[in-house]
């Protein structure tokens, strides 16, 4: 197995020079003249100082240039500092001020907020715009280029070297940046490729930026929509739906929150995607809902794949459409599938405190919900300058293994499948007991007029009143009556009996990256003050 990605691309051009590897609008770029452009970057980038080991910020959006620039950053053994930037500009420079690079790459609106608001001032040296240079002095791409075809010599780089830092989204906190090695992309390439049978040679449409990169690697035609990525749900179906269709498309990556968009657009139109093989969607849990929409408009065989994982351990589970189709409709969580081969998951005692040794004595029984723990080869070492934050996730073995602490709660049914129960931080804890996110939130979300419901705490850990946040359909209008619909479903369960107070919403706050998961901390603070608790 190959450890540094770059080279499949060299691989991929050997293979299937002529063969188009991005499309991004009316450009075009085959493997051939990717894997010269990446050499080109790459020595480029290294005359100019990009030295192996350097930290380069990288804020250019899904484009030709973002794979070249990426896999020529991998190639030079630099360190590619990726930071979504849809989390707002004040966290953008927390996290730049975090990751200290050296090297800033970017497009000139990302540079121009980098000089008006100071991101990096301390640590940055070096300056690359992909795009009109402007009062910020540095070098374009175009300069990087004519100094690079002056030749250069590749970087040699060991698997556990840091290749990158990619960092969360904060939907559940501050933004926190895990460490990448060269062999944890490689060993997701690799798995990826396994489970999902993907062979070079066929078009896909990713709306993530490091599924793209991982389609490309794997030798896959990608095709760019035309969208804001930090706004999946805002999709424009249409276009993307046209997208698929005229490229034949057999892959489509998107968020549950695209996904529901594309559905409903199909549901109301009868759109078709007969050449869809596969749809993957991560980032929260997908719906029945979603996925029946999307069923609707695939042919009969499409698998739709919903993994489990997380910035710091990803993939960890799977489970396709088909499969959770077959499981009982209300139950305790969302099962999320069997782990990964090649990966181990683990149901431990919740505990909100560091745990330095793994210990057999940590596990819990089969059905008994806990926290989710995970080892193998894509879990990420280390959060970059984070002693304390890397002191909670992690756990080590005795044998040198490392053990990851997701951060969620779940069990494991009998047939060895994860249950996702919600994150840890978002368990409401009472002097009657210990609630869950999502098994809770299923019981209400059954009602028709429920679009989705968020469970929050109001109140001291350990002392706090459950608080039943409710967002409408469409059309759908609260009143007592509705209410004590509610509140009747609740009391004729036992895990709901104990949620007396329902606030209504007109519209959740999600996270950035994938318009997908809710914002409970911001929803806990709003049902506070509602209730006259602040």
């Amino acid at each position: 197995m190959q450890t540094n990605i770059s080279s499949l691309i060299t691989e991929l051009a050997a293979l299937m020079p002529d063969r188009t590897a991005v499309i991004d609008g009316a450009r075009t770029i085959s493997f051939k003249e990717l894997d010269e452009e990446i050499n080109l970057l790459a020595a480029g980038l290294a005359r100019a100082g990009v030295k192996p080991g350097m930290r380069a910020a990288l804020m250019v959006p899904p484009s030709i240039e973002f794979a070249a620039l990426t896999f020529a950053l991998l190639r030079t053994g630099a360190v590619t500092v990726l930071i979504d930037p849809g989390i707002g500009a004040a966290s953008m420079g927390t996290c730049l001020g975090e990751a200290k690079p050296e090297a800033f790459i970017g497009v000139p609106k990302a540079q121009a907020a980098r000089l008006l608001l100071g991101w990096g001032k301390e640590s940055l040296k070096l300056f690359v715009t992909v795009g009109p240079r402007l009062f910020w002095g540095g070098y374009t791409l175009k300069e990087i280029e004519r100094i690079g075809a002056r030749g250069g010599s590749h970087t040699h780089t060991s698997p556990d070297g840091t290749a990158a830092i990619l960092f969360t989204s904060g939907s559940t906190g501050a933004p926190k940046g895990a460490v990448y090695t060269h062999a944890m992309f490689a060993a997701q390439a690799a798995m990826l490729k396994t489970y999902f049978h993907i062979e070079p040679g066929s078009y896909s449409v990713p709306t993530f930026p490091l599924f793209a990169l991982f389609d490309v690697a794997l030798g896959l035609t990608i095709v760019l929509p035309k969208m804001d990525f930090t706004r999946p749900a805002a999709v424009k179906p249409e276009m993307l739906s046209g997208l698929i269709n005229e490229y034949k498309a057999e892959q489509l990556f998107g968020s549950p929150a695209l996904l529901e968009t594309l559905g409903r657009y199909g549901e109301t139109h009868g759109t078709e995607l007969p050449s869809l093989k596969r749809v993957i969607s991560c980032g929260a849990p997908v719906s029945r809902e979603v996925i029946a929409r999307i069923d609707k408009m695939v042919p009969p065989g499409t698998q739709i794949y919903t993994p489990y994982g997380a910035t710091e351990a990803l993939p960890t589970a799977c489970i396709s459409g088909g499969e959770l189709a077959a499981l009982p409709v209300s139950g305790p969580g969302v099962c999320v599938g069997k782990t990964w081969e090649g990966m181990e998951s683990f149901i431990i005692k919740i505990s909100d405190e560091p745990i330095t040794d793994w210990d057999e004595s940590l596990l819990l029984p089969a059905g008994e919900i806990g926290e989710i723990a995970v080892r193998g080869p894509v879990v990420s070492p280390e959060y970059f300058g984070r002693e304390a934050g890397t002191a909670l996730a992690k756990i080590h073995g005795p044998g040198g293994e490392l053990y990851h602490r997701m951060g969620d709660t779940g069990w494991k049914d009998a047939e060895g499948r994860l249950w996702f129960c919600g994150r840890k931080s978002h368990r409401v804890t009472t002097p009657e007991g210990t609630l869950f996110t999502i098994p809770c939130e299923a019981v209400f979300n059954a009602h028709p007029k429920v679009r989705r419901t968020a469970l929050v705490g109001v109140g001291p850990a350990g002392y706090q009143a459950p608080v039943l946040c409710v967002e409408l359909k469409k059309g759908a209008r609260y009143n007592n009556a509705l209410t004590a619909e509610l509140l009747e479903l609740g009391g004729a369960q036992e895990i709901t009996k104990g949620i007396r107070t329902i606030l209504y919403h007109p519209g959740f706050p999600v996270d950035i990256r994938h318009n997908a998961k809710i914002s409970r901390e911001k929803l806990a603070e709003w049902a506070a003050a509602k209730l006259g608790r602040i």
